[in-house]
């Protein structure tokens, strides 16, 4: 598998994410579902807490990745939902700082939204991940 990131303005990458992400030769594509803040046990967890809520949906991510035999590494789409954009913003760190770690700039899509499935989460994860 080969990426090429495709970047017609430089902008994005300053936000940690390109424009596009071209993937060719074979590979095995995994469509994640959204990843929120809920233990093994399937309850929500910290509550009012979007850092932390963002740090275990990541955990929640990479479990998913882990269980296809994949990383991070192998994201190429990130779609983002939040109830709070600007919480989000203070707290983004956490995600870009993982994202970076990895060595990886999805394509991505940030959405504020009413609410998610469970009232007490504020952000939610869904992603795209080809080897």
């Amino acid at each position: 598998m080969e990426r090429t990131a495709v970047n017609p303005v430089s902008w994005s990458t300053e936000f940690g994410f390109n424009q596009g992400e071209l993937v060719s030769g074979n590979a095995r594509t995994l469509y994640i579902s959204g990843q929120t803040a809920m233990s093994a046990e399937g309850k929500p967890q910290h509550d009012g807490d979007m850092g932390a809520q963002l740090a275990l949906s990541v955990d929640n991510l990479e479990a998913v990745l882990g269980g296809a035999g994949m990383t991070l590494a192998n994201l190429v789409r990130l779609n983002v939902y939040t109830t709070d954009v600007d919480l989000l913003y203070r707290h983004y760190g956490v995600l870009a700082a993982r994202l970076g770690a990895a060595g990886v700039a999805p394509a991505s899509t940030m959405l504020g939204v009413t609410r998610l499935a469970i009232p007490s989460l504020m952000v939610e994860l869904e992603g795209t991940a080809v080897a």
